[in-house]
């Protein structure tokens, strides 16, 4: 029962609660992240956009010589990455003292990045030539740095957006049959099931749709979340208060 009322509090915080929306906000990134890198995998030759521990793993299997992966690929997303985390970093120390403005300016630039992708992927033919996959790997990686930026910024305890290897074992480590105390059981839960559902969805969109729906998605809960955020960050908040 405890961890059915994290998964609540979770997606539907009470009033007062001290991170305010931002939970069920980072919940619908975190599902962003499976769709992007669903759609990453599987149609820009094996490479993912969010999730850089695979990205340095498969560049050492191409170094290695390994089939289907390559160096420049896995290069490529890793240095537009970090380039948007540089980004995402610096919009965040502009407004350091208010999570709502940091959560808003990380998603209308990371909104504009996929636009970006995704007016680059209306009408491309499949399977996508290597200038394409590039043209979408590129702002879609920025984009997603900068969403990771923003999301150590705003420190939502096991909402990170991408990384689950450590929610993983949170799950287990700590669970009450354990000796753990089992906390915050629900809300790694939710975390976990959205980057699955996430992936489920983009991969389905991806193989069956087209790679310009599988973006599309993704950026209308991008700009959902930037107008949610907008829209509930009054000045006199105290969640707004880093």
């Amino acid at each position: 029962m405890k961890a059915l009322a994290e998964v609540a509090r979770t997606l539907r915080p009470p009033a007062g609660d001290r991170h305010g929306p931002l939970p069920p906000l980072m919940v619908a990134l975190t599902f962003v992240t499976g769709v992007v890198d669903a759609a990453s995998y599987l149609k820009l030759g094996h490479v993912f956009v969010a999730n850089m521990t695979g990205n340095v793993v498969f560049l050492g299997f191409a170094i290695a010589g390994a089939g289907g992966l390559s160096i420049v690929t896995s290069l490529v997303a890793i240095a537009a990455f970090l380039a948007g985390a540089f980004g995402g970093g610096w919009l965040g120390a502009r407004s350091a003292e208010h999570r709502g403005r940091i959560l808003r300016a990380s998603s209308a630039v990371q909104a504009t990045l996929i636009l970006i992708a995704f007016l680059a992927a209306v009408g491309a033919a499949e399977p996508l030539h290597s200038g394409t996959r590039y043209a979408l790997l590129v702002p879609l990686a920025l984009a997603m740095g900068v969403q990771n930026a923003a999301a150590q910024r705003l420190a939502i305890p096991e909402l990170t957006t991408t990384v689950l290897t450590k929610t993983l074992v949170g799950i287990a480590s700590e669970a009450a049959v354990a000796g753990g105390a089992g906390s915050q059981l629900g809300r790694r839960i939710v975390a976990v099931l959205a980057m699955l559902l996430g992936a489920l969805t983009g991969g389905l969109l991806a193989l069956h749709v087209s790679i310009a729906a599988t973006l599309a998605v993704a950026g209308v809960i991008v700009i959902a979340v930037c107008f949610v955020v907008h829209n509930l960050s009054r000045p006199g908040a105290a969640w707004v208060r880093a």
